[in-house]
């Protein structure tokens, strides 16, 4: 298996809707580590590392999002690798 890491950047209605904490949830359920935080333009951050296909798994996931989450635009772009021990939200 190969591992990789990516940075999303979600836009929408992304801050104020558990959409950090639904990441995480879907995060630790594939055994991906990094961390999701809200950035101050109103967009999430989201840094997921592991094996590659649970990666883009949770990476489509980024589209959904919790219930009361509206995404607009989901920007993706693969990252070096970083050794992380889980995902936590910041």
């Amino acid at each position: 298996m190969s591992k990789c890491c990516l940075k999303a950047l979600v836009t929408g209605k992304v801050q104020g809707v558990w959409y950090r904490k639904a990441t995480q949830e879907q995060a630790l359920k594939a055994g991906v580590a990094g961390h999701a935080r809200n950035l101050a333009d109103g967009r999430v951050e989201v840094l997921l590392c592991g094996e590659s296909s649970n990666v883009d798994a949770v990476a489509r996931w980024l589209w959904e999002g919790p219930p009361n989450a509206r995404v607009t635009h989901v920007a993706i772009e693969g990252v070096d690798w970083q050794d992380h021990d889980a995902f936590i939200t910041l």
